[in-house]
């Protein structure tokens, strides 16, 4: 949220007047759309990979069971 709040005042520095209202608006919007789509795009942790490491932990376990049972 600091990121953003500093992001909004440099670029507001840059402009230095608005001449309106509903132009000091667009920016911020414009600022908030864009910081949307990245965080949209952003993955943190792609479920495929998770889902082939639970795999492959899955069936490490199996054969460890079988190793010491064996």
């Amino acid at each position: 949220m600091e990121r953003l709040n500093e992001e909004i005042r440099r670029r507001e520095r840059v402009i230095r007047i608005f001449p309106n209202d509903e132009s000091a608006l667009r920016l911020i919007g414009a600022l908030l759309a864009e910081h949307n789509e990245t965080w949209q795009e952003r993955r943190y942790l792609d479920m495929d990979d998770f889902r082939e490491w639970a795999a492959a932990h899955a069936a490490g376990e199996g054969q460890n069971v079988v190793a010491l049972a064996g």
